[in-house]
């Protein structure tokens, strides 16, 4: 099969970062799905493993965390899919990605592709979709349900994938005042029409926004980029007993001014479930059939926003940059080998 991997860390724009090879179709453990992989989407995720993960004995590291498909087989414990059935998935750390023509998944971590989604609109879906559902629904435990509470929660970078989700699912599922952040007009363009009640600049200080916003003291702080360079105004605008979620990986942070504010600091990373298989790894499985079905009901739309082509090195260093710019705008998708 065609494959999609590299053997030293180069920056993407080198042509020996990605380098197309063929390579066997992979075998389905009791509990894994074989993937005809049909569509990809490209994360943060994947340049970091791109730049920090060594090749071993010489074997290229696929990458790839984000799929849409068709099931090719089955294991002989599998119960929740059956070959034919069409997927999307985020996949786990711990195994070959999804930048090849065939994947084994676990079906646990699987969810029904929506049905009224192309394959390369639904791709863009399953990574930032668990991301934010985890971290607005198990980390914080937002309530669902409309009912007012006049509580808000603010999305620092809500124009990237998992802002872009993340602003739509407190919208439709909960009643609180959802504020995105973003810095140039045609960001805040799109997390406007993604259902923001208000967008801010994270260019400029956080808390004179909010204040000028009417907030200024916010229940919820969902922070997606560059964590430690708003610190400072992410601790100043929180509500006294606020809580705070963050999934970047700043190299430090000063936990402890949380402390006079009682405020409450969680991390999320949705590989978690995966990479210790926890006994409600299914939860993910669940949770993204729950996403499928807001999308077939209209109440959540594909944050695919740029198809670059057919999947191939050439392609995916070129997202691989486009990634590393900063500057893109919910998600960058492949199609097809």
């Amino acid at each position: 099969m065609k494959a999609v991997g590299f053997t030293e860390n180069l920056p993407a724009e080198d042509p020996r970062s990605l380098l197309d090879f063929e390579t066997a179709v992979p075998q389905p453990g009791p509990r894994d799905l074989l993937v005809r992989v049909a569509a990809v989407s490209v994360n943060p995720v994947d340049t970091k493993v791109r730049r920090s993960r060594k090749a071993e004995g010489g074997t290229p590291v696929v990458l790839g965390w984000d799929a849409a498909g068709t099931v090719e087989s089955a294991g002989s414990e599998v119960t929740l899919f059956r070959p034919g059935d069409e997927v999307f998935f985020a996949g786990d750390l711990t195994r070959p990605g999804t930048n090849a023509e065939y994947v084994l998944v676990d079906e646990r971590i699987v969810g029904r592709k929506p049905r009224t989604l192309s394959f390369a609109e639904a791709a863009a879906l399953p990574l930032t979709s668990i991301t934010a559902w985890e971290s607005l629904f198990d980390r914080f435990r937002i309530p669902l349900g409309k009912a007012r509470s006049g509580d808000a929660i603010l999305i620092v970078g809500a124009a990237g994938g998992v802002g872009s989700i993340a602003v739509q699912l407190a919208r439709r599922l909960t009643g609180l005042t959802v504020i995105g952040t973003a810095s140039r007009q045609e960001t805040r363009d799109w997390v406007r029409t993604l259902g923001a009640h208000a967008v801010i600049d994270h260019a400029k200080p956080l808390s004179e926004q909010l204040a000028e916003a009417g907030h200024p003291a916010v229940r919820y702080i969902l922070s997606l980029t560059h964590t430690d360079r708003h610190w400072d105004e992410i601790v100043k605008s929180l509500a006294p007993q606020g809580e705070v979620c963050l999934i970047d990986d700043p190299a430090s942070l000063d936990v402890m001014k949380l402390k006079r504010k009682a405020g409450a600091l969680h991390l999320e990373l949705m590989f978690t479930r995966s990479l210790f298989q926890t006994p409600d790894m299914i939860r993910q499985h669940e949770l993204l059939d729950e996403v499928a079905d807001l999308v077939d009901e209209g109440l959540l739309r594909t944050t695919a926003n740029a198809v670059y082509g057919r999947i191939d090195a050439a392609t995916l260093r070129r997202a691989h940059a486009a990634i590393e710019s900063g500057r893109s705008i919910g998600k960058i998708v492949l199609e097809g080998f």
